[in-house]
């Protein structure tokens, strides 16, 4: 088919990557020193690469190519995020290192199936706001839950109901007595958060965690959809 593709002037390329880094699709490589198109098929013709290079070695062209497939760059993408899972050298605490935790999809959907009530719908870790890493390929797209710790206890469909489908940050600023705003900040900065749910228990103490999240959102600049759940010490939803 004829469609707009991306050219790559090997003359004028430097071989410095930065097209690479900004093809999320992975269709450019570095080859022997100078950028190329490797895979005409994942060149979705949006050009992310252009204003990245700093010779303006990139161009749009109309030629004879491929149609693009976005489920093989889907595919290629989920390959690369395992091979980089396992590469990743962790040091320190065991009990610290990042990973992504895939729970089953729904046949045909592409989206999580319905938990069981006694499966765990976590799909991160570390779950402690200390612990967890300020940017990590799961956080992108996600739907982030800002948690007191003791609201899993509290409340008894907590995975069901808070965190089933999203990223789960969990805290307490009495027994850590730190703000946690910082943090939140810097998470909600770095990724792209699609909204916020704050959970807390209805004891003074967890407005700390509350108004962390709170000072976040507004930091970041970023305006994201947010709401606060206040559960009660009983294990009910409070209006």
């Amino acid at each position: 088919m004829i469609r707009k593709i991306i050219r790559i002037d090997r003359e004028r390329c430097n071989g410095c990557g930065a097209c690479a880094k900004a093809c999320h699709e992975g269709a450019i490589e570095i080859i022997n020193g100078k950028a190329a198109l490797v895979r005409e098929h994942f060149c979705d013709g949006l050009g992310d690469c252009l204003p990245e290079c700093p010779t303006g070695a990139i161009s749009f062209e109309e030629r004879e190519a491929p149609a693009y497939d976005e489920k093989a760059v889907k595919e290629a993408q989920e390959k690369a995020f395992v091979k980089n899972q396992a590469a990743s050298k962790h040091t320190g605490c065991p009990g610290a290192k990042s990973m992504q935790i895939q729970r089953p999809a729904a046949p045909g959907t592409g989206t999580p199936a319905p938990i069981p009530a006694q499966m765990s719908a976590l799909r991160n870790w570390p779950v402690q706001i200390k612990l967890a890493p300020v940017s990590a390929p799961y956080f992108n797209g996600a739907k982030l839950l800002i948690a007191a710790d003791c609201t899993a206890y509290a409340y008894a469909s907590f995975h069901q109901d808070f965190i089933r489908n999203k990223l789960t940050l969990i805290g307490c600023p009495k027994l850590d007595q730190v703000d946690y705003s910082e943090k939140l900040t810097a998470i909600i900065q770095n990724n792209d958060i699609q909204s916020v749910t704050i959970v807390r228990m209805e004891v003074p103490c967890c407005g700390g965690l509350e108004m962390a999240a709170k000072k976040a959102l507004q930091n970041s600049g970023k305006f994201i959809p947010w709401q606060v759940v206040t559960i009660s010490i009983d294990g009910k939803i409070m209006e």
